[in-house]
């Protein structure tokens, strides 16, 4: 999804009342980042609270039987995140995508989701459940299903029907849509289409349009709106800690709007998501914050806040953001790397404060990314001092994270 395309972003041509609700009740990142500028490497930040470097996950995986999956993926850990949930008693369960791996020792549950249900490639036909293969991909645990439904709506149903039935226990739901990731099918209709689940781009001639995907951007916001009305239906609003965000910037019908260029690319406009916070009562409402953040970070705050003890050898990346979103804490300085496969090529970026280069190929550039988001101003000539200073930091991160996954090959 684009950085541009919630209301409380600056969308103008989609509605999302129920995600801006979560703005107006909470806190808002404007500097917040996802792991990686693709889906696979962005979750497994998430589900381990460190660099996917260090688990060799820096490209998408491709469908179940591929070449470009085989053997790949994230391998159960005691330390992954349901898994550390669940040592506190929680109940724990993942309604959407995956797409960490398709072995036993990959699978949600095998990181410790009690429960699964969704799709374990990158995508897969919103109606059928075909991944781009054309093989079932529509998973209750470990066993192939076939349901009927708009996968948006099958993921916001076993969402609102797991919070029902634990409401009196703690929970934790990564409720991972699918939606807007291509293909580009509209919520009103079935798709009918012999090979649809593909990803059609601008040049085609059957293409798609940008109001395909406001329709399902906006099926995601009222899926979200259920959501919230299920834990206020339950008394359970001002006990749960809500977090939104995306794994990656926008496509080509996304709108990235100020930042510059789209997903794959370690430009803003790949990496920098929204993200938003709601905990009534703990986090103070109506906020906006320039904390940079990144979605390792997420884990780290999760598990502060269901009060895990988190032992030493989870070695997590991220920090917790729950003493700044409370208001308890001023915003921090920060400093972040990215490394992400482009085509045949490599990508590589670092923030530092409120600067940041982007490595592309032989090109270096410098932008100041706070009052330059829109990464125009290349600082480089200018501050070759601090091109210098952030590429060393740059190449101390990669030898680190390099030496960490030469141990796992």
């Amino acid at each position: 999804m684009g950085y541009a395309d919630l209301g409380s972003y600056g969308a103008r041509d989609i509605r999302t009342p129920n995600l801006d609700r979560l703005a107006r009740e909470g806190v808002r990142f404007t500097d917040f980042y996802a792991n990686a500028s693709t889906c696979t490497p962005t979750r497994a930040g998430l589900i381990s609270g460190r660099y996917q470097q260090r688990y060799l996950l820096e490209a998408p995986l491709g469908a179940n039987g591929a070449a470009s999956s085989a053997g790949r993926g994230l391998e159960a850990s005691p330390y992954s995140l349901p898994r550390l949930l669940k040592s506190r008693g929680y109940a724990t369960a993942l309604f959407g995508k995956w797409h960490l791996g398709y072995t036993a020792t990959q699978s949600p549950n095998a990181h410790g989701f009690d429960t699964f249900f969704g799709l374990k490639s990158g995508y897969h036909d919103y109606w059928r459940h075909n991944d781009s293969r054309g093989q079932p991909d529509l998973w209750e645990n470990d066993t192939p299903v076939t349901v009927y439904g708009y996968t948006t709506d099958l993921i916001t149903a076993r969402t609102v029907k797991f919070i029902e039935a634990h409401a009196a226990e703690p929970f934790f739901i990564d409720v991972a849509y699918n939606a807007p990731h291509w293909p580009f099918q509209r919520p009103e209709t079935p798709s009918v289409a012999a090979n649809n689940a593909r990803f059609v781009k601008p040049a085609d001639s059957l293409t798609s349009s940008r109001a395909d995907y406001v329709a399902m951007v906006e099926r995601v916001d009222r899926g979200v709106g259920e959501i919230l009305a299920a834990l206020e239906q339950q008394g359970l609003t001002r006990n749960t800690l809500v977090i939104f965000t995306n794994d990656n910037g926008g496509e080509w019908l996304s709108d990235n709007t100020p930042l510059f260029n789209r997903k794959w690319t370690t430009w803003e406009g790949g990496i920098r998501v929204p993200a938003m916070a709601r905990w009534p009562g703990r986090i103070p409402p109506k906020q906006v914050t320039p904390q940079v953040g990144i979605t390792m970070d997420l884990t780290a705050t999760i598990l502060a806040a269901a009060g895990v003890v988190v032992p030493a050898e989870a070695k997590l990346d991220g920090v917790n953001l729950l003493p700044l979103m409370e208001g308890r804490t001023p915003a921090m300085e920060r400093t972040l790397f990215w490394r992400a496969a482009v085509g045949a090529g490599i990508m590589r970026a670092a923030r530092d404060g409120e600067h940041k280069i982007v490595v592309d190929g032989d090109h270096l550039f410098l932008y100041n990314v706070r009052r330059d988001p829109g990464e125009r101003t290349d600082l480089a000539r200018s501050r070759p001092d601090l091109a210098r200073a952030l590429r060393l930091k740059l190449e101390s991160w990669e030898a680190q994270v390099n030496a960490e996954a030469a141990t796992r090959r």
